[in-house]
């Protein structure tokens, strides 16, 4: 589900993201689904049932749109305002019912002037479509409310707590050995690298599912690469491209916190720890219409590329990652990745969002 906010992801917000490509196709399957029951249900044979599904469908199809970009603009509305808060689950659950409950009404009343729509459906008067339509928007409303709930405690939340373990135990102590070496000769650097530790593990405590702005998971990833320099030297050198995108959208722009940090990590680990030499990593980052697109590549360094069926960390990383998108964004967010022109490549993009008013 497309988090519009932090907010957004608080157990407390039980209204669906309308706005969601997923969430859309579901409603509108089971919609439609429900329908062609119930036409084979009061007709005779499948051939009378497909000519009155077909028939019925354009009402439904149309109050199925409307309500559902109604309550996709409502929602965001309460997120931007910061009204969601306000709101009780109840309330919530009851704006899901009511507003497709008046859009059926409304739509009702005015089709059945026309004659086509009167002679097939003059049984059926605004106020029984209102009933219909808020049953049908209620129990869709829960269902998304329970399937959330299904995968955010129970199967996500263990996976999403086992990439916030990413951060390897071998990284730790290769820290602190670096950071051991520097207490005599550069005690201010040595400092420095400790309060960078001490951040990178208080995020990795944090709340799998908060949302952070774009520029401090930058700042993280960041300092989880000073933390590497000190190690790796010159061997480690990262090439940062953020011309793609404005200032003000790093600022405001919401990612996953501690999603982009693994991605780089595992640059690091398969493209810079293996060679002697100097190993570019590439992170780019630009917005292009309502998405975020991230590229994080690395050298091959003459080997082939890793493995990922049988690579444990790397397929943690990844594997973790693409299931905490498919949480957060269903099916509007993609990873990819492979080899391309002698690099290894992880191709991330999901949607715009920003943070809520305060």
């Amino acid at each position: 589900m497309q988090p519009d906010a932090v907010s957004d992801q608080l157990p407390s917000t039980v209204m669906p993201d309308y706005c969601n490509t997923g969430v859309i196709f579901r409603a509108l399957l089971a919609v439609n689904a429900a329908l062609l029951a119930a036409c084979l249900v009061h007709t005779h044979g499948w051939i009378s049932g497909a000519l009155a599904f077909a028939e019925a469908s354009v009402p439904v199809e149309l109050i199925c749109l409307v309500s559902l970009f109604a309550l996709c603009a409502l929602r965001r509305l309460l997120l931007q305002t910061g009204a969601m808060r306000a709101l009780s689950p109840w309330s919530q659950r009851m704006l899901c019912a009511l507003l497709p409950a008046w859009i059926a009404g409304m739509v009702v009343r005015i089709l059945v002037a026309f004659d086509w729509f009167y002679g097939s459906f003059g049984f059926v008067s605004p106020a029984e479509g209102m009933l219909i339509a808020g049953l049908a928007a209620y129990v869709l409303q829960h269902y998304f409310e329970l399937r959330a709930r299904a995968f955010s405690p129970a199967l996500a939340e263990a996976k999403l707590q086992a990439l916030q373990a990413r951060i390897r135990p071998h990284f730790l102590f290769n820290s602190l050995n670096a950071v051991l070496s520097l207490i005599r000769s550069e005690p201010r650097r040595a400092e420095e690298a400790l309060e960078d530790m001490a951040d990178l593990f208080r995020v990795a405590m944090r709340d799998a599912r908060a949302l952070t702005p774009l520029e401090d998971e930058i700042h993280l990833c960041r300092q989880y690469l000073s933390l590497e320099q000190i190690r790796l030297g010159e061997r480690l050198r990262v090439e940062w491209d953020t011309s793609g995108i404005g200032g003000d959208d790093l600022r405001t722009g919401l990612i996953a916190s501690l999603l982009l940090q693994p991605l780089v990590e595992n640059a690091v680990h398969y493209g810079v720890e293996p060679v002697a030499e100097p190993a570019p990593v590439t992170v780019r980052i630009a917005k292009s219409m309502d998405r975020i697109e991230i590229l994080v590549a690395n050298s091959l360094t003459g080997n082939p590329p890793p493995n990922l069926s049988s690579s444990t960390g790397n397929q943690m990383a990844l594997g973790n990652i693409r299931a905490r998108l498919a949480l957060l964004y269903d099916v509007e967010a993609q990873l990819d990745y492979g080899a391309r022109d002698g690099r290894f490549e992880v191709r991330l993009s999901y949607p715009f969002s920003r943070r809520a008013a305060a």
